[in-house]
């Protein structure tokens, strides 16, 4: 200890932070686990495994903040154990380094354009090795800071939006929130039914939630005298209030224009422009069908439709679960996609817990 100690001179700050890092070691040779585990658990949580499918099953528990992961290894090699971790949602952000004796320019390369973040050559240099991974463990503690503090100053302007529009929709109290949740449950379901699944696994799902609120955002430019009208609404004032999908792509579209062609924008259009449409083609605006209706206004539709039968509104009362639920199976392949309405009776017991505890409220 007192030899590593002076070997290699760490700030001890530094090292403090670090011991709270958490690392995976993939390598099929026990004597490359063990000499790289003796020095980095000195200084991290270090997780030891002959195989990739060992991390594949320890990755369902624990995410770490670095794989290190060799190249030539048997039933699955490091460029596959790798391809599958860059094409799941929830293992992408992972950095990986690789372990190999293979330097070819070829494999770099390959290894670089697949997502890899360093490549450290066997047998271990442990100076080396150790900082290496300080240094990209540094490099991904600041960018994830910075993405943080993006990510909740973006939040944070959609919750004003939203919460702005509804306010004004004195009729439609609590309705994002509870979308949101619908939303939620629905695309939980489906990943767990694999329905759409090689759509859906590409998403970013804190994004598509998040983005989700601002389905409704169109509504800014309908008058409050249209949106809360205490009788039901002239025909004309239908047609007025059915503008907020397309003035929804309007508002969003002058956003990007102004803030850049951002995903989390590019999602929200989805939800605002479209989640009036209908599987038959006979929704609003644009009188799509079918799978050209994108996926997440698809999905919309459903949470939308739930919460407007399931609340109050001047012209009717609010419906129970039961007729909620069977409205929407009459809208299968309608109104509705067919496997996104299956996906809705798997989880109607949850949509219906939602709903109940908002109307406690």
């Amino acid at each position: 200890m007192t030899c590593l100690t002076y070997c290699f001179p760490v700030d001890l700050i530094i090292l403090e932070k670090a011991f709270v890092k958490t690392i995976f070691i993939v390598d099929d040779s026990n004597v490359n686990l063990f000499s790289a585990d003796e020095v980095l658990s000195k200084y991290y949580r270090v997780y030891t495994m002959p195989s990739a499918s060992n991390m594949f099953d320890l990755l369902e528990n624990i995410k770490p903040d670095l794989i290190l992961l060799d190249i030539l290894m048997p039933e699955m090699d490091g460029f596959e154990a790798l391809k599958i971790l860059k094409e799941t949602p929830a293992y992408a952000g992972i950095p990986v380094m690789f372990l190999t004796s293979r330097n070819d320019a070829a494999t770099e390369s390959h290894g670089f354009e697949m997502g890899v973040v360093d490549f450290i050559s066997k047998p271990f240099s442990m100076p080396v090795l150790l900082n290496r991974i300080k240094t990209h463990l540094g490099i991904e503690e600041i960018i994830q800071k910075r993405t943080d503090n993006i990510t909740r100053l973006k939040n944070a302007i959609v919750s004003v939006l939203a919460n702005m529009m509804e306010n004004r929709d004195k009729m439609t109290s609590g309705h994002l929130e509870r979308t949101t949740k619908y939303i939620k449950l629905l695309v939980d379901a489906m990943f767990e039914h694999k329905v759409y699944f090689d759509e859906i696994s590409q998403w970013d799902l804190d994004m598509i939630i998040s983005s989700a609120r601002l389905h409704d955002i169109g509504k800014i430019v309908i008058t409050d005298l249209i949106l809360n009208k205490p009788t039901s609404l002239t025909q004309e004032e239908v047609d007025m209030v059915k503008t907020h999908a397309a003035e929804g792509i309007r508002i969003i579209d002058c956003i990007i224009e102004e803030a850049g062609d951002e995903v989390f924008l590019q999602y929200a259009k989805l939800f605002a422009g479209y989640h009036h449409e209908r599987w038959d083609g006979k929704g609003y605006p644009y009188g799509l069908s079918g799978d050209r209706i994108p996926l997440q206004a698809r999905i919309m539709a459903i949470a939308d439709v739930y919460d407007a039968l399931r609340s109050t509104r001047p012209y009717k009362n609010a419906f129970s679960h039961e007729e909620t639920m069977n409205i929407i199976k009459e809208g299968n392949g309608t109104h509705f996609d067919p496997k996104l309405v299956d996906v809705f009776l798997v989880c109607e017991k949850a949509f219906e817990m939602v709903a109940d505890d908002s109307l406690k409220k």
